[in-house]
């Protein structure tokens, strides 16, 4: 007897998944929203969601100076991302620019066959167009970025949406803790 029955469960857990991840984008939003840093590791954990991982990457914009993010980086390499990193630019007039929005953007792209599922992690408008491409091409396009610093047109694009909760967050892990201790006492 044939089994008619349609488990979307399954047909997900068995998808090719990249994970494209907008450091910057992200790194501004939790500091600037929650005055926290995220937790890459259970970002990671989350966006894969048990499925097949071809390829994750973060995307670093670096300051010329600042020693600090090679141990960023570091680390981000033990939880699993491949890194590319650039510097940022500091125009004559004074202003910067630093952003992969096209390097992400080639990224997915030059993948696409390799993929059933783009996970883009960022709030950027920006990517709206690329979000539209990948889903011509046959790909389910995750989003996943704090919602109060997200285009409505990326989250509206987006196969499917999903806010990035205060549990991702490190600030709030370390309250949880500080709770927990005090209960204890």
């Amino acid at each position: 007897m044939l089994n008619n029955h349609f488990n979307v469960d399954n047909i997900l857990e068995h998808q090719r998944v990249g994970i494209f991840v907008d450091v910057q984008n992200l790194f501004y939003s939790a500091k600037s929203i929650h005055k926290s840093k995220i937790n890459f590791e259970k970002l990671l954990h989350m966006t894969l969601a048990g499925r097949k991982l071809v390829r994750a990457i973060a995307y670093v914009v670096q300051k010329e100076e600042d020693d600090s993010q090679h141990a960023f980086i570091e680390v981000l390499k033990r939880f699993g991302y491949e890194v590319k990193s650039k510097d940022l630019k500091i125009r004559p007039d004074g202003t910067a620019k630093g952003d992969w929005d096209m390097g992400i953007a080639i990224d997915t792209m030059s993948m696409v066959n390799k993929l059933d599922t783009v996970v883009l992690v960022s709030g950027d408008g920006d990517f709206v167009p690329l979000v539209e491409m990948l889903k011509a091409n046959g790909c389910r396009v995750e989003v996943y970025s704090f919602r109060e610093s997200t285009s409505a047109a990326l989250i509206h694009a987006a196969t499917h949406y999903t806010a990035i909760e205060e549990s991702l967050l490190y600030k709030k892990i370390r309250q949880q803790k500080k709770i927990k201790n005090t209960l204890k006492s």
